[in-house]
């Protein structure tokens, strides 16, 4: 009876975060006429699926999403080569100051990225990088790095240490040792940091919205507003494009979740 009780909750909880991208596809699905119908209708009373085909055919379409693949991928990359090493050696070494700099890390993740929008404006137009794809992948990366190397510490620290002496005894240096041993029995964490990273790039919003200005420019947060203004709304586009843009997550999520459920040093010792 408990469990029953259980999966019906499960199924109502699962059914009330599901809903709202019901309503976005059916929305997606819909005629022009049909969204402003009074009053509204959740089913489309005439299907159209061409919507999303119009979405795809659309060139402006093509490029914010060619901009968020590139952004989110190459942050991501920067966030895990970058947070991998710092984050073993926080995990095996004790150094003056290791306090502090993990202090300094966590705190870095209490910033948002709307409070320092103006700044981030400031350096990079400076620099000259305001209206490139440097600026978008820099910002993310910097913003995504301390929770990486949180959660990879974390995983680094609690695998023994005694399987590194095993490593060295058969000739492998620190480096030799991370890349073969280490990394391997952490794919759980790397796997968390990697789609942390990755949603966190491709659903930014504020930033991209400040530096990007050029509309081939701009990602599919920024672009995909577009399609409702105060002279033109075309509900039905821009729940299509949202639906096509749920895709990467998803195929990403699908890619590694295995890893996201595996031992931590499942096989590793006898």
């Amino acid at each position: 009876m408990k469990r029953a009780a259980l999966g019906v909750a499960g199924c109502v909880l699962a059914g009330a975060v599901l809903a709202p991208y019901g309503v976005m596809l059916l929305t997606a699905l819909k005629p022009d006429a049909e969204l402003r119908t009074t009053p509204p209708r959740l089913l489309p009373l005439s299907w159209r699926p061409g919507n999303f085909l119009e979405v795809l055919a659309d060139p402006g379409f093509s490029d914010w999403l060619r901009v968020s693949l590139v952004v989110a991928a190459a942050s991501t990359a920067i966030v895990v080569l970058a947070a991998a090493p710092a984050a073993y050696y926080t995990a095996r070494h004790r150094f003056r100051g290791r306090t502090a700099f993990l202090f300094l890390v966590l705190v870095t993740q209490m910033f948002s990225p709307t409070a320092l929008v103006v700044g981030l404006y400031r350096e990079f137009f400076e620099l000259d990088l305001v209206n490139t794809y440097a600026a978008l992948i820099l910002t993310n990366a910097a913003f995504n790095l301390a929770f990486a190397i949180w959660i990879l510490r974390a995983f680094f620290a609690s695998i023994p240490k005694e399987i590194e002496e095993a490593a060295a005894v058969d000739g492998c240096g620190r480096l030799g040792a991370l890349c073969r041993v280490i990394l391997p029995l952490s794919l759980p964490g790397l796997a968390t940091a990697v789609i942390f990273a990755f949603i966190a790039a491709w659903n930014e919003y504020i930033v991209a919205l400040t530096l990007m200005t050029a509309p081939e420019r701009k990602p599919l947060t920024v672009g995909i507003t577009s399609y409702v203004t105060a002279y033109v709304q075309h509900w039905n586009h821009l729940f299509a494009a949202s639906v096509i843009a749920i895709v990467p997550v998803v195929v990403l999520f699908a890619l590694i979740e295995r890893h996201l459920v595996g031992g931590l040093t499942a096989g590793s010792v006898k």
